[in-house]
């Protein structure tokens, strides 16, 4: 995801344990635009699991424990999967194929929820139970299929440049770029500075998994382009898909993007800023708080992300929260999902982990905009984002994307050819 793997969650007084269960467990409201699941598939009471894809900030479990002190007999336990999510996807498949029960709380990426409900792998929820309402409505919406609501918006996610405001500065250079031309030229200026020897300028995620596919999304629709049209048709064959995949393409033959980078996932990139390797850097924001507490400490900025134009558009990340069809103890688990996408719980992530919430209120506060100053460019990020698209084949669609950008950045295909082959290959994928 960029993926919604390791964008789990300073403990706030506000965030008091007996208080967070509580509120959690009592959560109201909703969104009159999902319909509600009958409230008699949620039965069985006591121990679950908490499925998601390794947690390498270190909250998630603080929350669990929390749980497991107020409710010594609906323990849940965590099981952290691989850091990409692609691998994530797999297991939860298999486990979903074979009716295993080992799974109840799934942490889904946000273009999972068509191919997972299609399949009815995950229950319908009850929408009433949750405030919808308060959330951010194009982060609700990727956990609906067909008018009801299948995953529970847990986090968001937004695409965001971390620049070196050291080194900017250094060179004369005031503001971000907000465009493609002004970032390679302001990396220029940068790189002929003493303090700035062996960095390269910028990287994304562009191994060949499900990363490669949100930068490719990025690069298309920051051009003008976009993947699909409105009624999922594939529409990618065009001059202005081509101007985005050609971005990419070139900035690794003149190295703008390091050759070494064609293997970064998240994690790669962000140690290789934190490191001084890179100038700038499109990741997530869970990146934040890692890198304020390493040697680059007040010396980086976010901003929203470059275009062709002007400011681009990022892919809509996030993780949402689903109930395996096959768990048990489903009333407990209901509640498990009601007390960790609570409000209190999005403020714990973001104050811990820089996780951005799915909570709108939470991005006009005075005082987290103060304490985290990305927050706007978040809010700008996510609710301009674009959705990758929502299909039930999505693996396969997605692994298309990966195969035809792959062979594009790769040298094996023109930009042209891996588009126009990649067309072929959705309209294949879609039609069935």
């Amino acid at each position: 995801m960029k993926t919604s793997t390791a964008r789990a969650i300073q403990c706030s007084a506000a965030l008091a344990a007996a208080g967070l269960l509580l509120t959690a467990c009592g959560s109201s409201g909703g969104s009159g635009s999902t319909q509600a699941a009958p409230a008699t598939a949620f039965k069985g009471r006591g121990p679950i699991t908490y499925v998601a894809g390794k947690d390498t900030t270190g909250t998630v479990q603080t929350i669990i424990d929390r749980w497991n002190k107020a409710h010594p007999k609906e323990k849940v336990t965590f099981i952290q999967l691989p850091t990409d999510a692609d691998s994530q996807r797999q297991q939860m498949i298999q486990n979903a194929e074979t009716k295993s029960d080992a799974y109840t709380v799934l942490a889904t990426d946000v273009v999972w929820t068509s191919e997972f409900a299609a399949h009815q792998w995950i229950e319908p929820l009850p929408a009433q139970q949750f405030p919808l309402s308060r959330m951010l409505q194009p982060v609700v919406q990727t956990g609906t299929y067909r008018g009801r609501l299948y995953a529970v918006p847990a986090s968001s996610n937004g695409g965001l440049l971390f620049y070196r405001t050291d080194l900017l500065k250094k060179a004369g250079i005031t503001k971000p770029p907000t465009t493609w031309a002004q970032m390679t030229a302001d990396c220029a200026e940068v790189l002929k500075l003493p303090e700035a020897k062996n960095m390269s300028c910028y990287a994304g995620q562009f191994q060949k998994y499900e990363g490669l596919t949100v930068n490719f999304a990025e690069a298309v629709n920051s051009a003008g382009g976009r993947i699909t049209d409105a009624n999922g048709k594939p529409d990618v064959d065009t001059p202005q898909a081509k101007k985005g995949l050609d971005f990419l393409v070139t900035s690794f033959k003149d190295g703008t993007i390091p050759k070494e980078a064609i293997t970064y996932q998240e994690e790669d990139g962000r140690q290789a800023f934190q490191s001084g390797k890179l100038v700038f850097l499109n990741n997530w924001p869970y990146v934040y708080s890692l890198a304020q507490k390493s040697a680059i400490e007040g010396k980086f900025a976010v901003a929203p992300l470059p275009g062709l134009n002007g400011p681009g558009a990022s892919s809509l990340g996030g993780s949402d929260l689903a109930l395996s069809s096959f768990a048990k103890n489903k009333a407990t688990a209901l509640d498990f999902m009601k007390f960790f996408t609570s409000e209190e719980s999005a403020t714990y992530f973001l104050k811990n982990a820089s996780l951005a919430p799915p909570y709108a209120d939470l991005y006009d506060n005075a005082a987290l905009d103060k304490q985290y100053p990305y927050l706007p460019d978040l809010k700008q990020s996510i609710t301009k984002a674009v959705p990758r698209p929502r299909v039930v084949q999505y693996g396969d669609v997605t692994a298309a994307i990966q195969n035809e950008v792959y062979a594009a950045l790769t040298g094996k295909k023109s930009s042209a050819q891996a588009l126009k082959d990649l067309q072929a290959d959705l309209r294949k994928l879609t039609a069935q």
